[in-house]
């Protein structure tokens, strides 16, 4: 592992969630030509109150998450909890805290916590509440974890449960922070799709051998399948859409600016894509027009070096 890839994964998902904020709710045939923080005049821009350069929930979520595990020195639900209502009721690290856009499944989550459910019965366990508003956050678990496997992707699971309960959402969760220690190893892989592949066999060692839990992995994410994905919101979507853009694209800008393309929930896409891209190749491969128009920087470097610190 080097500080380079930490760095990396923070800033390219903040990045790509950045990067992804006007382009939401469009479909890919309406995205223009070219994809950067500003978009070119005359496109219908989604949230057009919020400035270029300006992270979403997704990100402001990550960093309650990183605040967490930092403070805590650990993963602590009811912290976790405590975190998210404060950013959703004051803009707890949001930039210019001010929150614009909040998943229906973790605003349902977050009115549970508010009526004080502990937080790790607030996430709904319904099969239509599979939204990927618990793993576009789970990130920072990945990049801070120094347990086993098995205790990363049960913490992940438990992250999952404050906003999102259902196994598709947990499993997922639990993948994705197995995906990203991967490329945090300075090892060479053999080809692209390697790093997913370790990582789904170390979740199949973990999981039950039937249950919820495996049905999510092999019935839904359908890991050993060719990698394919859209747009969308779905939490197997998105997961999907993250393993084909890194397999298929070899550098962080044409990665997000790829996931940016599959249209729809587009700053979320970017953001997972962004994530794992940053991990894999480091801080320096984002490009610096994008890390100089990204806002929020007084409130994420000190939580960035913090996990510096605690990791270097």
């Amino acid at each position: 592992m080097t500080i380079d890839r930490l760095r990396g994964g923070l800033f390219g998902l903040l990045v790509g969630d950045a990067l992804g904020v006007p382009y939401e709710f469009h479909r890919p045939e309406a995205l223009p030509s070219t994809i950067e923080m500003t978009p070119p005049d005359g496109f219908e821009r989604a949230h057009r109150g919020t400035p270029p350069g300006t992270y979403s929930d997704d990100g402001a979520q990550a960093l309650c998450l990183l605040a967490t595990l930092i403070e805590r020195e650990g993963f602590d639900p009811d912290d976790f909890g405590r975190r998210l209502v404060n950013w959703y009721s004051h803009g707890y690290l949001a930039v210019d805290y001010r929150v614009f856009d909040v998943g229906v499944q973790t605003g349902v989550a977050i009115r549970r916590l508010l009526e004080d459910v502990p937080a790790l019965e607030a996430g709904p366990t319904d099969e239509r509440r599979n939204g990927n508003g618990s793993l576009m956050r789970v990130l920072p678990l990945a990049l801070f974890h120094r347990g086993t496997d098995a205790e990363l992707a049960r913490d992940a699971d438990l992250q999952s449960r404050v906003t999102h309960g259902h196994a598709r959402s947990r499993v997922s969760c639990a993948l994705y922070c197995l995906w990203a220690r991967r490329f945090l190893r300075d090892e060479p892989w053999p080809d692209p799709a390697a790093p997913w592949r370790d990582a789904v066999g170390s979740l199949r060692a973990i999981l039950p051998a039937d249950g919820d839990e495996r049905e999510a992995l092999e019935h839904h994410i359908r890991p050993d399948d060719p990698a394919e994905g859209r747009g969308g919101g779905y939490v197997i979507d998105s997961i999907r859409s993250a393993r084909m853009i890194i397999e298929r694209h070899a550098t962080y800008e044409e990665a997000v600016i790829e996931a940016v393309r599959l249209g729809d929930d587009t700053d979320t896409t970017a953001c997972l894509v962004g994530g794992i891209a940053g991990v894999r190749e480091g801080l320096a491969a984002i490009p610096t027009r994008w890390m100089n128009a990204m806002r929020g920087r007084e409130q994420v470097d000190p939580l960035v070096e913090w996990l510096v610190k605690l990791r270097g």
